[in-house]
C-alpha cells in the first residue's frame, strides 16, 4: 500500500481536531494532548499534531499529563507520528486498539433526501436521539451533550424521520472547502434498511449546498457494513490509525 500524502494526512488531522474539539488541549513539541474528563478515546488522547514529530520524551510527559488530571495516558498513532512511537509504546505494554480508517470523497451532484432533515443547531431532543442511538450510559449524557455543544465550526444536524418517528442520526462539520461526518448512528432496531444511506447522502447534500467541495469521515476498519457503504457512496482510503493504552 502506498504511504499516504503527508500534506493531506496533516490537514485532515487538524480539520478532525477543530470538528471533535477536546475540552481542554495542551501543546506539548509537536504533540497535542487533549482532555475531555474521559469521555472519548478522540478526545482523551495523545496526537502527533506535525509530520514526523519527536517522540523522545513524549511518553513520559504524556503520562504525568493524564496521570495529573485522573487519567489513564492514551495514544493516538496516526501517519504524522513516527514509527518510533509505536516501538516505543508496544516495549511499554501499549496495546493496540481500535484500528480506524479515514476515508474521503469528492462530492458529486446530490439530491435532497426528504426524509432526512439538517438543523444548523442542536436540539435538546436530537442529543438526547443521538445519545441513546449510540448506546452512550444515561450518566453520560450530560458530558456528551456538552462535548457536541462545543463544536465551533458551521455544522448540520441531521435525524432521519420515518412516520414522523427518528431513526438515525448524524453531524456533519464544516471547514475549509470540506465537510467532516461524525456520529452517524442508526437505532438498533432501524438498521439494515438503507437509512444509513439516507442519512450519511442527507448530510453530503447538505455539506455541499454549504460550499464543500469533498468530504471525510472516520470508521472502524472492522466494521464491514459501513465501510461498504461508504465505498458504495465512491470514499476511498485515505490513511488509518490506531489508539495505543495499557490495559485497566
Amino acid at each position: 500500500m502506498e504511504s499516504p500524502d503527508t500534506a493531506l494526512v496533516h490537514a485532515l488531522e487538524e480539520r478532525a481536531f477543530n470538528a471533535w474539539p477536546a475540552r481542554q488541549a495542551v501543546l506539548h513539541g509537536g504533540w497535542l494532548f487533549r482532555l475531555s474528563d474521559g469521555f472519548t478515546k478522540r478526545a482523551n488522547s495523545a496526537n502527533a499534531v506535525l509530520p514526523g514529530a519527536s517522540f523522545d520524551g513524549q511518553r513520559a510527559a504524556a503520562e504525568a499529563f493524564y496521570a495529573r488530571h485522573g487519567q489513564p495516558a492514551v495514544f493516538r498513532i496516526s501517519p504524522l507520528a513516527p514509527p518510533a512511537a509505536d516501538r516505543e509504546l508496544a516495549e511499554a505494554g501499549y496495546a493496540v486498539l481500535d484500528p480506524s480508517l479515514v476515508l474521503h470523497a469528492p462530492l458529486p451532484g446530490l439530491q435532497a433526501q426528504a426524509h432526512v432533515h439538517v438543523a444548523s443547531e442542536r436540539s435538546d431532543a436530537w442529543l438526547d436521539g443521538l445519545a441513546a442511538a449510540n448506546g452512550v450510559p444515561r450518566q453520560q449524557w450530560a458530558m456528551h451533550h456538552a462535548m457536541v455543544h462545543l463544536i465551533a465550526l458551521p455544522a448540520g444536524f441531521a435525524t432521519v424521520l420515518i412516520g414522523g418517528q427518528p431513526v438515525a442520526y448524524g453531524l456533519a462539520v464544516l471547514e475549509r472547502g470540506a465537510v467532516g461526518l461524525y456520529d452517524l448512528v442508526v437505532a438498533p432496531q432501524h438498521r439494515g434498511q438503507g437509512h444509513g444511506r439516507a442519512l450519511v447522502q442527507g448530510l453530503l447534500h447538505w455539506g455541499q449546498h454549504a460550499g464543500a467541495g469533498w468530504a471525510y469521515l472516520q470508521v472502524s476498519a472492522q466494521n464491514a457494513p459501513a465501510c461498504a457503504l461508504y465505498a458504495a457512496l465512491g470514499f476511498t482510503r485515505c490513511y488509518g490509525y490506531h489508539y495505543r493504552a495499557k490495559a485497566a
